[in-house]
């Protein structure tokens, strides 16, 4: 893989780009530094099994490249979503499998927990070696969910709310069979449509379960439902 040129560094394919390939994770990278990008294409070039597809500065250049590109992953500067996250939500809607990891610096006031509600699978510190950023790349687009140990307390300090919150439950709520399966595959990431097709059903189906297990459980979103999980004995039998 060639790096990009600095007179194409603004956006567009790397000049060797040749089409789809199901061989390899196809990226698209968001950031506003041009050194940055084509450091991050430098990283990547020397993995076989990873591929930058394209490269942008400006969220219209990505949304853009989502219509134009196959790809299975985005990695996108955080700087680009200050008062922007609501884009998450949208690229996902437009290509429901891909999969974002968001790099954040220091000085970046974005909340990480509203980033896994929107849908992030990856958040990353922009000063992440080499070496980790591959092995993020790689098990995030295999399916899990990345979070660097920064981020983390955030995620755990939701988790100590969310048990402070729960503590005055007296009993455990019931749930059926379904509703238990639901919430097993919602716990391993998966998205509603995703759900539906496992259970050979639609996916407003879905919703509905999502609904229901919402108000039996009093929490109010999938990250809230997965804290749940982890902080109760949930019966493995429905009613």
């Amino acid at each position: 893989m060639k790096l990009v040129a600095p007179d194409d560094a603004g956006g567009g394919p790397p000049s060797d780009y040749e089409g789809r390939d199901n061989t390899k994770i196809r990226i698209l990278l968001a950031d506003s530094e041009t050194i940055y990008r084509v450091g991050i294409q430098k990283i990547f070039a020397l993995e076989d099994d990873i591929r930058v597809v394209a490269g942008f500065d400006t969220l219209a250049g990505l949304h853009d490249a989502i219509q134009r590109f196959a790809a299975d992953l985005v990695l996108l500067e955080g700087r680009l979503i200050l008062g922007a996250v609501d884009t998450i939500p949208e690229l996902i809607r437009q290509v429901p499998k891909l999969k974002i990891i968001v790099q954040l610096s220091k000085n970046d006031r974005i909340n990480t927990v509203e980033l896994i509600r929107w849908g992030v699978r990856g958040i990353i510190p922009r000063s992440i070696s080499a070496d980790l950023l591959v092995k993020c790349v790689r098990r995030v687009a295999a399916g899990e969910i990345w979070i660097d140990n920064q981020s983390i307390n955030s995620v755990i300090e939701a988790f100590r709310s969310q048990k402070d919150a729960l503590t005055s439950l007296q009993t455990q709520p019931r749930l059926s069979a379904k509703e238990l399966t639901v919430i097993a595959y919602v716990t391993q990431g998966m998205r509603n449509k995703e759900i539906a097709s496992q259970l050979g059903t639609s996916e407003q189906v879905i919703k509905n379960y999502l609904r229901k297990i919402y108000d039996k459980l009093g929490v109010s979103d999938r990250l809230e439902l997965a804290l749940y999980w982890l902080n109760h004995q949930v019966p493995t039998k429905g009613p």
